[in-house]
Parts: C-alpha cells; structure tokens; sequence
C-alpha cells in the first residue's frame, strides 16, 4: 500500500511535509554536474563528443551524417500515419496556430509632446533551436506546443533535437507533427548534448540564437548552463500540478487529473491536492492507489506517489488558494462551485484549468495554449512559452526639433548627476552655432 500524506494546513501553521514539499528545487545540482562536464565536452569537441555522448547515454550509435532527419524519413512517417492521428495532429495544430496569432503583440507608435513618435516594433528571429523529448514517451504534442509558435513568430529557421531509438528511428508521428508544425531541420540528438549542439554548434549543425522546449532534469541543468551563449525560454523540467477542491469535486475526476502528471517518468513530478473537504481529501487518496494499479506505466506512477504526492485539508478555500500561489504549480486545476471567481485569485500558476470540464490534459494535447510551461516553483517570476518568446521587441524613437529642446534641461540635468558632460553636449550642441 502507498502511503500518501494527508495533512492540515493554515498559513500561520505550516508542518513539515508541506514545508518539504513546496522547497523543491527547479534544478539538481548532481544533473547539472553532468550538465557542465558534457557540455563543455561539446563545446570543445563538436560532432565527436555529440557521437560519444548519445551512445553512453542513449545507447545509440550515430554518424555526424546521419545527425539529420531526411526527407525520405519524413515521407515514411507521413505515409505510415493512422487517420484518425494525422486529424488529431492538424486539429491540435490549426488551434494552436489560431491562439498564437490572436496573442501576438502588435506594432505600435504613439505621439510625443512635439509631434514625434516613438512606439515598439516586434521581428523573428532568425534561427531557434527547439528541444522535444522522445525517451519515456514520445511528446508529439510538444511539437505542436513549441515549433508552431516559432512558424507563426516568421522564424526562418527553426531547428529541433529529438532523441532517437537505438536503431536511428524517431516516431512516425513525432515527425509528421515536425512537418506540419514546420520545422525547417531536425536531428536525431538528445539529452544534454542537443543542448550543447545547438547552444555551440558544430561543423555539422550550425548554432541557434535561443533554445527552447521542456525536458527532464539533465535537458533543464544543461540549459541553464548555456544561459548567455544563446536566449532561453523559462525553465520547463519535470511536471507538475495542484488542485483546489471543495465538496463539489469528483474524486474520481481529481484522481485522474493528478495521476496525468504523475505518468510522465521522470520521478521528480509533483502532485498536490488542496481540499476544503476532508471526505474528499480520503476518497482521493483511495482512487490514487485504486486508479494507479490500471496505469500502463504504474512503476513510474507509483514512484510518485510514494516521493511526489500531496493531498492538504484547508480550512477555507483563501487558504487553499494561498498555498496553491506559494507552491506555484506548472498547472493549477479549480474544481469549486464558482471557479471562474477564484481564477482572480491566482497570482502564480504557469496555466490555470477552470471547473471540473477542464482537465490538464485539454491544455497538453489540444485547447491552444502552449503547454510549455515554468515548473520548480518558478512560476514565480516566469510565464510559458508564447509566440513572443520568438520574437525581438525594439523599442523607437523619432523626437522633431521642438520636442529635442523641450527635454534638453532634463537631458543636461541627468548629464551633470551622472558625470556623463558627453552625453549631455550631444543634445546641447545642436542648438548652438557652429
């Protein structure tokens, strides 16, 4: 039997286990010792440390020449698709697509006090490179979530690593997402070491202005680490997710919701349940342990239940919403009579699933909204992945005569405070004769 805590909490009283529990870290040091030493190995060694380093880790045995997915590969997959799947992948797409272009920020301009303009204006990047897992599942999905919104940013080139198998084959349907997203090259690397070829580049793959995507712990270190050689997105590791309940709530549903995060794999995942019901809070422990033994990848399901699962009994639901904003979940489900109300009251949550008709799940395979989303507690002082990420915001300027000798006296002001006698001459100069 897994024992899965149930305990109580106030916000004047905080015991140990929930203490424990919102501490988790958004990075492990060991992951990122291995992060540095692989990384720097690619960064010296190019193409021969990218070889050496997916047969140690992944087990697979790969040629420089055969880094890249061809077009054959491509047309093979497309070809070996179910219909019904192929449909799944272009709806999820043409949702995606519609909800990116409905957030892009737009050009714009304003007047100054003299008849100027300044404004923002927004441009591609020219180059990304995006990470998709591929080791304990296949992240079709992920496709859709990352490489979309860099299609629709106008990024000319858009570069995706993916883990392959040890015989060089990645998933039909993986690939077919890659081609109707529109991925422009993909390579058959993973782990930390895709990281390191598209941070670094090589005589093979050339290097990327920003990377992002989620992954698993050793894929999140490495991408800190190369922080400054390229732009990262936000940091997307293992996943996680809460939810607030009250006596409205389905077990069943609840259940079902929190083990969808636990599947994942990576045994880091966290699941919380924040309950102002007690009855609840057990029906939900008895449907964890009764659901989980029908799962396909159990195991892995059960290592979170045992190391990663929460339930809370609150007293009132402005508790249990003060605990969800302190733990800051990746996701954050509201179950209660008038959800929509409580969604006001979310001030940390990578994406927040309103009333009992929305699961998780909606948001990972098909609503809109890219599922790459801050995990670890960072969503704090992160937001997910939005087609903005890929995209430069300038900001400009276009002040007349009038509006120059306006601001002179504060433009010279700033330049006396700050020792900066240049900068302040080079607004003045244009006044005086030559």
């Amino acid at each position: 039997m897994i024992d899965i805590k149930v305990v109580k909490w106030t916000p004047d009283e905080s015991p140990g286990a929930v203490t424990a529990f919102l501490k988790r870290p958004a990075f492990d040091a060991a992951a990122e010792a291995t992060a540095r030493e692989v990384l720097e190995d690619v960064r010296l060694n190019g193409d021969a440390a990218v070889v050496k380093h997916s047969q140690a880790f992944d087990g697979v045995t790969l040629k420089p020449t055969q880094f890249r997915v061809t077009a054959e590969d491509f047309a093979q997959a497309r070809e070996s698709m179910e219909a019904d799947v192929r449909a799944a992948i272009r709806e999820t797409h043409k949702r995606v697509m519609a909800f990116a272009r409905a957030g892009m920020r737009k050009d714009w301009t304003m007047f100054t006090p003299k008849g100027g303009t300044m404004g923002e204006q927004f441009s591609p990047l020219d180059r990304v490179g995006i990470y998709v897992p591929g080791g304990a599942a296949p992240l079709v999905s992920s496709v859709l979530m990352t490489v979309t919104l860099a299609k629709v940013a106008g990024v000319p080139e858009i570069v995706v690593c993916t883990p392959c198998d040890k015989q060089r084959r990645i998933n039909p349907c993986l690939l077919f997402a890659l081609e109707t997203a529109g991925a422009t090259e993909t390579y058959r690397v993973g782990g930390i070491q895709a990281i390191g070829l598209m941070a670094y580049g090589t005589k093979t793959v050339s290097r990327v202005q920003k990377i992002v995507g989620p992954g698993g712990t050793y894929v999140t270190a490495a991408k800190r680490l190369v922080y400054g050689d390229v732009a990262l997105d936000l940091v997307a590791g293992p996943s996680e997710i809460a939810i607030l309940a009250d006596e409205t709530a389905q077990a069943r549903w609840v259940a079902a919701d929190l083990l969808s995060q636990a599947e994942h794999g990576t045994g880091f995942e966290k699941i919380l349940l924040v309950t102002t019901c007690m009855p609840l809070a057990v029906s939900v422990r008895s449907e964890l342990e009764r659901q989980a033994d029908k799962l396909s990848r159990r195991q892995a399901v059960e290592k979170v239940l045992e190391k990663g699962a929460l339930i809370v009994h609150v007293n009132t639901l402005d508790h249990g919403m003060e605990l969800c904003n302190r733990f800051a979940p990746e996701h954050l489900e509201i179950h209660v009579r008038e959800p929509r109300i409580w969604l006001r009251k979310v001030r940390a949550a990578g994406a927040v699933f309103i009333g009992a008709w929305t699961p998780e799940a909606a948001g990972d395979f098909v609503a809109g909204p890219s599922h790459v989303l801050p995990t670890g507690g960072t969503a704090v002082m992160f937001s997910g992945l939005t087609v903005d990420d890929f995209r430069r915001r300038s900001s400009f300027m276009a002040f007349t005569r009038a509006d120059l000798q306006e601001t002179l006296p504060i433009i010279e002001a700033f330049g006396r405070v700050e020792g900066l006698d240049a900068h302040a001459r080079s607004a003045r100069i244009r006044f005086e004769d030559a």
